[in-house]
């Protein structure tokens, strides 16, 4: 099958549906929604905020799977504190499995040393991030979230091009160029025909410990004015939250006590699956 670029001047097939070029996940995979969590620049807290959405679905009671998309900058499996390879057999690659039973891969669990570089040009991370969509085996899951690195390359284009999405949530902090880096993932998303669910803003404020004002140390936020120009939901500020951060950094995210993505989740729960 030739790859679209999504230019349809010139274009030779008539009747021509972007959902033509999806692949099939694994024959023994049963995903009901695909969520897609993208940003236009990186340092946003996107892996973040995966992991976020998967630990609060997973606590509502959600079989959760975590594809990460990121492959030469993953930390999924830090935040889970997964360091084990992953096991394969002649039907398919198993994914790890988080302590409260999130599924994840990534491409730190399929190397012996996870401190070791993935040095791939493009084609060859973009195929990688097709693999763990037609390889993986992901049994019975409600929700498989991919983290999508930043921009708007090889990799997103592979995750558009190949997976079914049901959505794509926007990641964004407050800073001067958000509008400009947000219209370009904005507007390759309705090239490709995916749903923008909403946007999130990380880090649109710390709470002062002492008399709980909320500080805006990255810049009065953006966000309502983005979400308006757009036309998208703003679904959640989220503030820094240096308590996160350090579980974080320990592997325990599973531990963290943070409702700001509430709505989101509610959202989420309410989606209609793609057909």
């Amino acid at each position: 099958m030739s790859e679209c670029n999504h230019n349809c001047q010139g274009c030779s097939k008539q009747d021509c549906d972007s959902r033509d070029m999806h692949e099939s996940p694994n024959a023994l995979s049963n995903i009901k929604k695909v969520i897609g969590i993208v940003s236009g620049k990186g340092g946003v807290g996107k892996s973040s905020v995966t992991s976020l959405l998967a630990v609060g679905l997973r606590r509502k009671g959600y079989r959760v799977g975590i594809l990460d998309a990121d492959v030469t900058g993953p930390s999924i499996p830090k935040m889970f504190n997964l360091h084990e390879m992953v096991r394969g057999t002649e039907q398919g690659v198993y994914p790890a499995e988080t302590s409260t039973g999130i599924k994840v891969i990534s491409s730190n669990l399929l190397i012996a040393d996870e401190k070791s570089p993935v040095i791939w040009r493009g084609p060859m991370v973009a195929g990688m991030v097709k693999q763990f969509w037609t390889e993986v085996i992901w049994e019975n899951i409600d929700f498989l979230l991919i983290d999508m690195p930043p921009g708007t390359g090889d990799v997103p284009l592979t995750v558009f091009q190949t997976i079914a999405l049901d959505g794509i949530l926007m990641i964004t902090s407050p800073q001067d160029l958000v509008g400009l880096i947000v219209s370009k993932a904005v507007n390759m998303a309705g090239m490709m025909n995916i749903p923008v669910l909403g946007l999130i803003e990380n880090y649109s404020y710390v709470k002062c410990p002492h008399c709980g004002e909320n500080i805006p140390m990255f810049g009065e936020s953006k966000a309502e004015s983005v979400a308006e120009e757009f036309k998208i939901k703003l679904l959640a500020k989220m503030p820094v939250d240096p308590e996160m951060a350090g579980l974080c950094d320990n592997g325990e995210i599973e531990n963290v006590e943070n409702d700001s993505l509430a709505n989101v989740i509610d959202m989420l729960e309410s989606l209609e699956v793609a057909q």
